[in-house]
This record gives C-alpha cells, sequence and structure tokens, in this order.
C-alpha cells in the first residue's frame, strides 16, 4: 500500500499494490503495522457497504458527534465515485475547507478520513458499490449533516443530482454559529 498525506491534515489516500498474474490479482487492503506508521491506532469496529442504483445519487454530508466521532476507510469496490470530505474542527487551520477525490474499481484508491470531517459522495455511474470501516458504532443520536449543496462549502459536483433522501437534502446549511467539533 503507498499512502499519501493530502492538503487537509489526517486525510490520506492509499493506493493498492496489486499482485497480478495468469490467476487475477491480489492486494491488501489493510495492514496494522502499515496503518500504525501513519499514525492510525484506533480499532475498526464496523464495516458497511452501500449499493447505489442511479449514477449521480449523492448520499452525505455525515458525521458523528462527539464522544462518538469516527475515522472512516473508504473503497469503492464496483462502478465510480466523487468523494468529498470537509474539515469541521472547529481549532483547524483548514476549517471547513475540502478535499474530494474519485474512487473506482479500476483505480483501486482508498480514502482515510480522520476523526473530525463530514463526508459524502456522489456516484458516477449506475450500480455502484462502497466498503466503509469505521472506528467507531453507528449512533442514531449523534449523527448530523452539512447540506450537500450548500454555498459556503463550494462543492462542485460532477453530475445534475438523481436520487438524495429527504434527510440529505434537508441538513442545515452553515450558519455564523456553526462551530464545528
Amino acid at each position: 500500500m503507498k499512502f499519501t498525506a493530502q492538503p487537509l491534515s489526517g486525510v490520506y489516500t492509499i493506493d493498492l499494490n496489486l499482485l497480478s498474474d495468469e490467476r487475477g490479482s491480489f492486494a491488501r487492503t489493510f495492514c496494522k503495522d502499515e496503518f500504525f506508521k501513519i499514525g492510525h491506532t484506533k480499532e475498526f469496529v464496523q464495516f458497511n457497504q452501500s449499493w447505489n442504483i442511479k449514477q449521480g445519487t449523492i448520499r452525505g454530508m455525515h458525521y458523528q458527534i462527539p464522544p462518538f466521532q469516527e475515522v472512516k476507510l473508504i473503497r469503492c469496490i464496483r462502478g465510480a465515485i466523487y468523494d468529498v470530505v470537509i474539515d469541521i474542527r472547529k481549532d483547524s487551520p483548514t476549517f471547513l475547507q475540502h478535499f474530494a477525490i474519485e474512487l473506482s474499481e479500476d483505480n483501486n484508491t482508498m480514502l482515510l478520513i480522520p476523526e473530525g470531517f463530514a463526508h459524502g459522495f456522489q456516484t458516477l455511474k449506475d450500480n455502484t458499490q462502497l466498503l466503509y470501516h469505521h472506528t467507531e458504532y453507528y449512533k442514531p443520536n449523534s449523527e448530523a449533516g452539512l447540506r450537500f449543496d450548500d454555498t459556503s462549502l463550494n462543492i462542485n459536483w460532477k453530475l445534475p443530482v438523481s436520487v438524495i433522501s429527504e434527510r440529505d437534502q434537508n441538513h442545515p446549511l452553515i450558519t455564523p454559529n456553526f462551530k464545528g467539533i
């Protein structure tokens, strides 16, 4: 695995080292020792998979409030997504800045998102699937979100929105009172 630090502190892209032969290919997607070298010490306690039927689907921008913040490891295993993370750490020099990257079954890139970030994505192909690894259990009473189309975030989604949940469509806009987490 090759870890590349991104402009928002703690965010890494991870490129897999594919070993291929006549049988197909093999890649390691997690190694505790390699993650430890970049400072990741938390245990992943929950794995989830997301199936998305239509191109243009948006899910996000989700996060959990303290004390249930989580690190996420995201991998697209079918299709492609435009993945976006927003720094909502109140004392961060990059507060409310975002980072975006295309993850796909073809590029074999994963995204490691530290605590204190909102996360969402848009599918770029029909029938897209993702795997998520979380360091915290899902807590419905601790979930929150930001509006995907908040103009103050200036996210350049790649496609028109085809599907979005009512909940995600109605997350609040950032106000001057938003202090982050």
